[in-house]
């Protein structure tokens, strides 16, 4: 075993990942590919606590798990209901190479993974950022869009307006021009980008409701059940997704109007490996509609905690 394994806290992980850089990364990450095998998931003590387990790896380069637990009952205990730890192992020696704050690394590379789908599927001259959902990942989607378009106006949506005006006046003391609304139909009828992160099981982002030429990147509604877009938006757009293997097992955006038939799996045009490699040129006209469904992968990770690793220095 190594002399000594890195501690790598949230605060050094937000440091050592500028959007900019991360973007890049992933790109070519996604470019070279990994093996990621299908998350495991273990139930513990109650039908509701469990234990995620996401690996990765790839040829030449290091080893990364990803360990998370989920404990819903923690709300009632004024607790975070999930916790992430991420190891990274030499990819030589098998050797731990660092601990690395789980939490920070995903909130970072979950909104670079949809900034880096926004480069090739929102259009150039985007200027209005719409960010539905005021929980722990909205500032970061907002932060990350606006580092690959020059967004003029972020507005910000959520169930509680005081939420969103408290969202809005954070991103402002970031440097960010935001403002809270509190119609969404209003704010989805003037959006060039929407990013939507909430754990709706009822559709929020509705088709009628976005104009031609929009980009709707969906983040939430991780499981079969939820849901933050509805059929007509999915039937109206090009869809695409970070993996087919992890979207079509999980996301509820996609598996909903498979099954009802709204949709075929022919109508999802490619992954973000597509994009990032130019297999698939991303946006072919200025009216389309584009969706990006993204449930997170390993590939991701393992991206982000060498950026880190590599970043951080010696301790």
């Amino acid at each position: 075993m190594s002399a000594t394994i890195r501690t790598i806290t949230a605060a050094q992980v937000h440091a050592a990942l500028p959007f900019p850089a991360l973007i890049g990364a992933l790109r070519t990450a996604f470019v070279a590919g990994a093996e990621v095998p299908v998350r495991s998931s273990h139930a513990l003590n109650t039908a509701d606590d469990r234990l995620l387990l996401m690996p990765a790896w790839g040829e030449g380069t290091d080893i990364g798990v990803k360990l998370v637990t989920v404990f819903p009952g923690n709300r009632a205990r004024g607790l975070a209901s999930v916790s992430a730890l991420y190891v990274l192992f030499d990819g030589t020696t098998g050797h731990p190479l660092a601990l690395i704050d789980g939490e920070a690394l995903t909130l970072r590379r979950t909104a670079a993974a949809s900034a880096l789908a926004s480069g090739y599927l929102s259009r150039p001259d985007a200027k209005r950022l719409l960010v539905v959902g005021t929980g722990t990942l909205a500032p970061y989607l907002a932060a990350a869009h606006c580092a690959v378009r020059a967004i003029d106006q972020v507005q910000v949506w959520g169930r509680s307006f005081e939420h969103a005006a408290t969202l809005a006046a954070s991103l402002v003391r970031d440097g960010l021009a935001a403002v809270p609304v509190a119609d969404l139909t209003e704010g989805l009828a003037g959006a060039d980008i929407v990013t939507c992160a909430t754990t709706a099981r009822e559709p929020l982002v509705r088709g009628a409701l976005v104009r031609p030429g929009t980009h709707v990147d969906l983040v939430g509604a991780y499981t079969r059940d939820m849901r933050e877009s509805d059929d007509e938006l999915v039937a109206r757009a090009e869809i695409f997704v970070d993996t087919c293997a992890g979207a079509l097992a999980e996301a509820g955006d996609l598996l909903q109007p498979l099954a009802n038939g709204t949709i075929t799996r022919e109508k999802i045009r490619g992954e973000l490996a597509d994009l990032a490699s130019e297999r698939h040129p991303g946006r072919r006209s200025r009216d389309e509609v584009t969706l990006f469904k993204s449930v997170g992968t390993a590939l991701e990770d393992l991206c982000a905690a060498r950026l880190v690793f590599g970043r951080t220095g010696p301790p």
